[in-house]
């Protein structure tokens, strides 16, 4: 090989790894939230890497970070830096922070940042909300709860899911404390059945072939009874089935209810009923996915399930109410019409729930 070829050939090196350094030089995108609630007073630990740190600050090299008095220099910067970032919500009320201190960890390339949070009284609910470093669309923050050192609650902050919502179980045993409780998941119950368009489009396409108001009652209370079984097993973790099938699952419902209704007018029965209780099962478990998001308070659980699944079903009322008072009307009115929408709208379920299927599985 000539020289000018070896030349080559070294450059070519020295440029890969100057690329490549950079992206082995900060193996973890991660930070560490720790909050403890000790006596009414929260605090935390925040371990950040080095390298996040650093870029922010506009420190080089981002090593010179673990040298102690360096660091405790550069709190107040650090303290501006995070607040806007790190965003704790106590009982509805924004709380502050003060960074007390910075501990160097040099084998994890780390600091260990201590706080301590303004708390009047100790807290019933909190909401942390974390974007510590936005430059890097990769981070996450681990976030662990503690109750009088005891591990309570984990949970993952990035940025599709930046906000962590968690209800102390110490904290829960007055009357004040149960109707923030109370308050909070009713609020999520109906919030979460408005929000979800497959289980309103499920509710719609059971009502759609219309029926005397014993038959429609009959069916909302086979679907109440069976997803808040399974609801409350998996809410307490005693039976949790994964989202990658229970996600499909509920879309081929969907599919089901559709197809149930364009076959009614060949067979003439009606089993709605029952296709209710039997899906209402797994709906349940769709509804659990997101209760659990919000870490069940220990000392209030009963009332936490019970206001949960309650929101659920004044959002399911308030559809079926809706729904049904037309769909009569329209019969009562205009029969012909009202076949045509039955059939139409069952068409429209049928491919909605086919396409929730095909994005859920292959997405």
């Amino acid at each position: 090989m000539t020289g000018s070829k070896l030349l080559r050939v070294a450059l070519l090196i020295a440029i890969v790894v100057g690329l490549a350094a950079p992206v082995f030089a900060h193996p973890a995108p991660y930070s560490y939230l720790n909050l403890r609630l000790n006596q009414g007073q929260l605090e935390a630990s925040l371990i950040v890497h080095v390298i996040d740190l650093a870029h922010e600050l506009n420190i080089t090299p981002a090593e010179s970070l673990l040298e102690p008095s360096l660091a405790n220099s550069r709190k107040e910067a650090v303290q501006t830096l995070l607040r806007p970032r790190l965003l704790l919500t106590a009982d509805g009320q924004a709380i502050e922070f003060e960074l007390l201190d910075i501990q160097p960890l040099p084998d994890q390339q780390a600091l260990s940042l201590r706080l301590r949070f303004q708390t009047r009284t100790t807290p019933i609910s909190l909401t942390v909300r974390s974007s510590l470093f936005p430059y890097d669309p990769q981070h996450q923050t681990f976030i662990n709860v503690y109750e009088d050192d005891a591990l309570t609650h984990q949970d993952i902050a990035d940025k599709d899911h930046a906000s962590v919502e968690y209800f102390f179980g110490g904290a829960s045993g007055d009357w004040y404390s149960t109707l923030a409780v109370v308050k909070r998941f009713l609020v999520s119950g109906i919030q979460h059945i408005f929000a979800g368009p497959d289980h309103i489009l499920f509710i719609i396409g059971l009502l759609l072939l219309g029926g005397s108001l014993r038959r429609l009652l009959l069916i909302v209370t086979a679907f109440t009874i069976a997803h808040s079984i399974t609801l409350t097993l998996a809410a307490l973790d005693v039976l949790s089935p994964p989202a990658r099938l229970i996600e499909p699952a509920i879309a081929l419902s969907i599919v089901y209810v559709g197809i149930d209704n364009l076959m009614v007018g060949k067979t003439g029965r009606d089993v709605r009923a029952w296709i209710a209780f039997f899906f209402g099962f797994i709906h349940g478990f769709g509804f659990a996915g997101v209760l659990r998001e919000f870490g069940l308070p220990r000392g209030a659980l009963g009332w936490s399930l019970f206001s949960f699944n309650l929101g659920v079903e004044i959002g399911q009322v308030c559809i079926v109410i809706v729904a049904a008072a037309l769909l009569m009307t329209l019969r009562r009115n205009k029969p012909a019409l009202a076949e045509r929408v039955a059939t139409i709208g069952s068409v429209v379920v049928i491919l909605a729930g086919s396409f929730w299927f095909i994005q859920r599985v292959f997405f």
